[in-house]
């Protein structure tokens, strides 16, 4: 029984794949600025984790121009992203998923 669970678990895992990136790397590949470059101006703007995850986290549940971090001319060709569709859950693990891949504290020599 364990075991029919297990590879239930792991199936089911690996069937939806990574929130992070069926959901926001899918669709940033069409934009002209990349996730790592977006990353930088949410580091300029919020500096550390706790506010960068905050700030992320309250544009994709409210997104307007007013907070967004993106530039005017940015905004004018893309527009403003729509409100997102990944419950409370999915967004956490999504942005976890982009401040690791991006982050650079640790990271530095």
């Amino acid at each position: 029984m364990v075991k029919i669970l297990l590879i239930f678990v792991l199936t089911t895992i690996l069937s939806f794949g990574d929130v992070y990136e069926n959901n926001c790397v899918k669709c940033h590949n069409t934009l002209s600025l990349s996730l790592q470059e977006t990353f930088k101006k949410y580091l300029l703007v919020y500096s550390g984790e706790e506010n960068i995850k905050a700030g992320i986290k309250h544009y994709l549940k409210y997104p307007s121009k007013d907070i967004s971090v993106m530039s005017k001319l940015f905004k004018k060709i893309y527009g403003i992203k729509e409100k997102t569709t990944l419950n409370e859950e999915e967004l956490n693990q999504a942005i976890d998923s982009y401040w690791d891949r991006y982050k650079v504290f640790g990271k530095l020599k």
